[in-house]
């Protein structure tokens, strides 16, 4: 294996020349800068990205710190997470706090100390676990804050809402998440929108972000006399169509229902869901960009400006919707 000391010897320089020209080639004299990479590249040198991030006091890894890993939104942010830093030679670190709140934040500060920053999604603490957190920069998906990403909750309340009042809908339940969801808080207040349009909405939850959740809200859902229902995510939309059809409902004959995020589990079910969503690859791309955005090239936290973004939200319409039925 080619080291270092190999190519000083091939250009005739000391072994710091050759670590100073390919890791800050700004300190090395143009000359000698490009005669040390010709020689490198020659001989087929590949730096120790691991030692050098140790020198540089860097783990080289990044955390991502998910409420239910099993939830198909988090696997497909944590592709969009994994890609980019695979691209900056950078591992990722996934833990699960199990929409636990207490461990969310112990697991925060745990990854904060293993890695070289956490991308945090969804987070069901926050203010307990305010970012930076241990002098580590922290980019948060699903809130509010300097350094965050996520989807427009209320542009996507406003697709489901209309696309469900066009069907001729106007009496539609939500079925909400957890009561510490960013998200959830978000598309309570654009439900705004269906009062514009004529559109009563029956607010339910909160509900666990899961099928079980979704199943537990079916009673409710039933009992409101809706023709239609909006549901936190496509986990809760699979199990409130699995409990309302054990009641004799159908959907969509005798009820439309609208998932949110757009999953891979949309449509895979039958029906397949109607669902808001946006791309969550992306999301997790533009998380790492932002956190790798904040390190500078010698471990310590980069000073550029505070970023937010928000991904544009889309409608996929699918057979879980459909016009109101006509006794209605």
């Amino acid at each position: 294996m080619v080291t270092v000391r190999d190519v000083a010897r091939a250009a005739g320089v000391s072994i710091s020349t050759v670590s100073r020209a390919l890791a800050v080639p700004d300190k090395v004299a143009v000359e000698t800068r490009d005669r040390v990479a010709a020689i490198a590249a020659e001989l087929g040198y590949q730096p120790n990205r691991a030692a050098a991030g140790l020198r540089a006091g860097r783990t080289g890894a990044l955390g991502l710190l998910v409420p239910d890993l099993s939830n198909p939104y988090f696997a497909a942010v944590a592709k969009g997470v994994a890609e980019v830093a695979r691209e900056h030679g950078l591992g990722v670190f996934v833990v699960d706090s199990e929409e636990d709140p207490a461990l969310e934040v112990e697991l925060l500060r745990s990854l904060a100390h293993q890695t070289d920053g956490v991308i945090l999604a969804s987070p069901r603490a926050l203010e307990a676990a305010r970012p930076p957190v241990g002098g580590k920069p922290v980019v948060v998906i699903n809130q509010d804050g300097p350094l965050a990403v996520g989807t427009d909750n209320a542009g996507g309340m406003r697709l489901a809402v209309e696309h469900l009042y066009a069907l001729g809908h106007r009496r539609v339940a939500y079925v909400g998440g957890p009561a510490a969801s960013w998200s959830d808080a978000q598309r309570r207040v654009a439900l705004d929108v269906a009062g514009e349009l004529g559109v009563e909405v029956v607010a339910l939850g909160p509900h666990r972000p899961t099928v079980d959740g979704g199943a537990a809200a079916a009673d409710a859902v039933v009992a409101a006399g809706v023709t239609a229902a909006i549901t936190f995510n496509d986990v809760v939309a699979v199990g409130l169509v699995r409990a309302v059809r054990e009641r004799g409902v159908r959907v969509p004959e005798d009820l439309s229902v609208v998932g949110f995020d757009d999953t891979f589990l949309a449509a895979l079910v039958t029906p397949a869901l109607t669902s808001v969503g946006a791309d969550l690859r992306e999301v997790g791309r533009r998380a790492t960009d932002l956190l790798v955005g904040r390190l500078g090239p010698a471990g310590a936290e980069a000073e550029p400006p505070t970023a937010s973004l928000l991904l544009p939200a889309t409608l996929a319409v699918r057979a879980s919707t459909a016009p109101v039925p006509e006794e209605r």
